[in-house]
């Protein structure tokens, strides 16, 4: 008898410890699934603004019209990647925060539009959304951290082996990101 209840207790122990590895994993798997959805609602904010942006400048510039038409084709080409692969729609937005860089230097030439109000208030709107998306990829590397971990640790590695649970991929900083900004006080 004695040992029957012991054998019961045993099973019901390892069946909470399995579905409590389980229910982790899932867990885990929806926050990194929910925090790459965070970048993307971002990156659709930023994708709404720059039509904005792009027909404010062009009324101050036809230099930069180049610049101008870079912008519109990524944004154009990132809205057209799949919602699956992360990796294309980070080398794009990638991109398009180089060249968008590049536009806000336009006003440095253009007192006129650096001046203008509605230039004022993009600027803001796109340096939020920036600082959002920058948000939003720590947040999901540090979940893809956790799952990852927890894909590779005992005795969870084995439910997530069972149950096909597999590494995410870190969203890496551009090298041209990482280049040390050249600072001249030359004229």
């Amino acid at each position: 008898m004695i040992v029957t209840i012991v054998v019961i207790v045993i099973i019901v122990l390892l069946i909470a410890l399995y579905a409590g590895l389980y229910n982790g994993l899932v867990q885990l798997r929806t926050h990194a699934e929910e925090s790459w959805s965070q970048i993307d609602v971002q990156l659709q904010r930023r994708n709404d603004l720059i039509p904005n942006l792009v027909s404010t400048v062009k009324g101050y510039s036809k230099y930069e019209a180049s610049t101008l038409e870079k912008v519109t084709q990524l944004r154009s080409q990132l809205e057209n990647v799949p919602e699956d692969d992360h990796a294309q729609k980070m080398a794009v937005s990638n991109e398009l925060t180089g060249t968008l860089r590049s536009l806000f230097a336009v006003a440095e030439n253009y007192p006129d539009l650096k001046a203008s109000t509605q230039y004022q208030s993009l600027m803001e709107e796109l340096s939020n959304t920036e600082n959002k998306i920058a948000y939003s990829r720590q947040l999901y590397n540090s979940t893809v951290a956790n799952l990852d971990a927890k894909i590779q640790s005992f005795p969870s590695n084995i439910i997530a082996k069972i149950h096909h649970f597999k590494q995410m991929d870190y969203l890496q900083v551009p090298k041209e990101s990482k280049a040390v900004p050249k600072v001249s006080f030359d004229d």
